[in-house]
């Protein structure tokens, strides 16, 4: 039985990237702050973004296939590229970008070969 991977399944997995890449850069923001751990609000905004990320993951999965969905987790290397480069002044070279194109290259592939493949049927073992 072929399980199809549906629309907002793959919305939210894109939002639960989102989320986490926040989640990064909080914590980046919360390591100047550290020893101090109560009062360290990126620390602590770090650590809610996470659990709405894994929220949502979870409840993405119950819209598709695993295989086709954790993939998409890869676009944070792009959200987090982009935030460090906005938010910490942080340099882009050519190797990062040469590297995140790769990464959505192959988020596509396998979106495409996910849509266009048949299912592969193995033998129940005795």
């Amino acid at each position: 039985m072929q399980e199809r991977t549906r629309l907002w399944a793959i919305g939210l997995i894109l939002l639960t990237t989102i989320f986490t890449s926040a989640a990064q850069v909080f914590y980046k923001t919360a390591s100047a702050r550290l020893p101090e751990i109560v009062t360290n609000w990126p620390l602590l905004a770090g650590m809610v973004c996470y659990g709405i990320g894994a929220v949502l993951m979870i409840l993405s999965f119950k819209g598709g296939e695993v295989s086709v969905l954790t993939p998409f987790l890869a676009t944070s290397y792009l959200w987090v590229t982009l935030a460090s480069y906005l938010v910490f002044g942080e340099e882009i070279g050519m190797l990062k970008i040469v590297g995140v194109c790769v990464i959505m290259l192959g988020i596509s592939i396998i979106g495409y070969a996910s849509r266009n493949s048949e299912v592969l049927e193995y033998p129940e073992v005795p």
